[in-house]
């Protein structure tokens, strides 16, 4: 019994030691392990000297335990903390990826940490990537506002439905929606883009239309002498004609219904103006004829009226190609009488001058001009003044040949002044002038030869009171204003005019 009761003591202090050992060995293997925890949360978090880290060589391994566990406590704390930063903040990061790759509602869940490297380095670099992308949200989401607005406007000036038209680019465009919460993809701007793109296109061509029927409209206007009371009914339109493209911001100015109104109106008028071809075709002619006639241009205006009415009679010309062909002929008149304008010019100076020297070889003809009636003072002024413009006239007739000539060689047609060539006016006139300074050369002659009789009559028979002018002096008038006086070009220029 004592030998078993020995055993059995000895079993027990066996198994005692063994437990002794095993707890010996399961604390050395928790020691280990929270040094072993604390060494990697030191690592981890990159910075221990904002708390104190025990030394565990000391005591024994329950006291090393206890020491270690306030440290190791408080490190996880940071640890969890820092976690938590890290989380936030690598969240927010993916979350404005997401936004800007255009898949943030894909993306679920909390970004995995990494807990190897939690420290405050690796913490800024985070929240310094985090403002970066904070501040290419905030300018993308400018963008964002500045396209939407844009289309807001265009849609406005072209009469489009802004709400389908921005929430066909991405549904969260719309304004009950929060500024934070609209799309800042890159696909969103580019459709965003592509949308102000094609809508200013859109407004372009529109309003490139709307010049062209408000054009066709004035025309027509004009055309037909419509009264301002329709023409202010189309105001809206014809106020555009000479607008830039980005100068049209008055809403529904470019609306489809409004341009198809006017094209409307533009057809109506077209089909009027069809049906008063003749009255439009005779203004026409009317305002040729008259520019014809300021030209001096001899033109057969019947001939012309037959002609224009066969035309429309027939049906066999479009009413649009013979105005067409109207404007081009008063188009070449313009140019025609721009060319005989410096001519012209001259060859009314030419007449009046002419009109002048007739008027002071009559008014040298009146016997009483020197009377001191009421206005004598007056014509011995503009005689005055006739006499020198008279002394021109020969260079006047000189300048106005040579232009008439340069004029003829460099269009090679004859220069007609109603109907009458203008060089042969001049040289008649030229001819008639020469003949008038023979006459007066003769009459003065003949004056001188009658002085001379009277001289020898006195000195044979005496003196004797002439009571009256000489007859001789008296006929010699006649053959002259009837031979060609210097208004002859004038008159025959006036009556020519008359029956043209």
């Amino acid at each position: 019994m004592l030998l078993q009761i020995e055993q059995e003591c000895l079993d027990v202090y066996k198994r005692k030691v063994e437990q002794a050992a095993k707890s010996r060995a399961q604390l050395l293997q928790a020691l280990s392990d929270a040094k072993l925890e604390l060494s990697s949360l030191v690592s981890a978090l990159g910075d221990k000297s904002f708390i104190s880290i025990p030394e565990t060589t000391l005591g024994t391994i329950n006291e090393q335990l206890a020491a270690i566990a306030p440290a190791l406590e408080q490190l996880l704390k940071q640890k969890e903390e820092r976690v938590k930063e890290f989380s936030d903040v690598q969240s927010q990061i993916q979350k404005i990826c997401g936004e800007i790759a255009g898949n943030a509602s894909e993306q679920t869940g909390a970004p995995a940490v990494d807990e190897s490297d939690l420290s405050l380095k690796k913490l800024n670099e985070y929240q310094v990537k985090l403002q970066e992308l904070q501040k290419e949200k905030s300018d993308r989401l400018h963008k964002v506002l500045e396209f939407v607005s844009s289309v807001h406007d265009l849609c406005a000036v072209l009469g489009m439905d802004f709400f389908s038209t921005v929430t066909e680019v991405h549904p969260s465009l719309d304004d009950t929606t929060g500024v934070q919460s609209k799309s800042i993809s890159n696909d969103t701007l580019l459709r965003l883009a592509e949308t102000v793109s094609a809508l200013n296109e859109d407004k372009k061509q529109r309003l490139h239309k709307l010049q062209e029927l408000a054009t066709q409209l004035i025309d027509l206007w004009n055309l037909m002498d419509t009264p301002e009371e329709e023409r202010i009914l189309f105001d809206h339109v014809t106020c555009h004609t000479s607008a830039s493209v980005d100068g049209v911001t008055v809403p529904g100015a470019l609306a489809l219904d409004l341009i198809e109104q006017a094209e409307v109106e533009v057809e109506r008028l077209d089909q009027l103006k069809a049906s008063r071809m003749k009255e439009i075709a005779f203004k026409k002619q009317v305002e040729l004829e008259e520019i014809f006639a300021r030209a001096h241009i001899e033109i057969d205006p019947e001939a012309a009226r037959e002609k224009i009415m066969a035309l429309i009679d027939s049906g066999n010309v479009e009413p649009t190609e013979l105005l067409a062909d109207m404007d081009n002929q008063i188009a070449k008149a313009k140019e025609e009488v721009l060319s005989r304008k410096e001519i012209l010019d001259r060859v009314e100076k030419w007449m009046s001058a002419c009109e002048e020297e007739s008027w002071l070889e009559d008014y040298n003809r009146d016997e009483n001009r020197y009377n001191s009636s009421r206005g004598a003072h007056l014509n011995l002024k503009r005689a005055e003044k006739a006499r020198i413009l008279v002394n021109k006239i020969p260079g006047m007739v000189d300048t106005l040949v040579a232009k008439t000539r340069a004029w003829e060689e460099d269009r090679g047609i004859s220069f007609s002044y109603d109907g009458v060539p203008l060089l042969a006016m001049l040289d008649e006139y030229a001819m008639l002038r020469q003949e008038r300074e023979e006459e007066k050369r003769r009459l003065r002659d003949q004056k001188k030869y009658g002085e001379q009789q009277n001289t020898e009559q006195e000195a044979i028979f005496g003196s004797k009171p002439s009571p009256a002018r000489p007859s001789g002096t008296k006929k010699v008038v006649g053959p002259r204003a009837n031979g060609g006086t210097n208004g002859t070009p004038s008159r025959r220029l006036s009556l020519n005019a008359t029956q043209n």
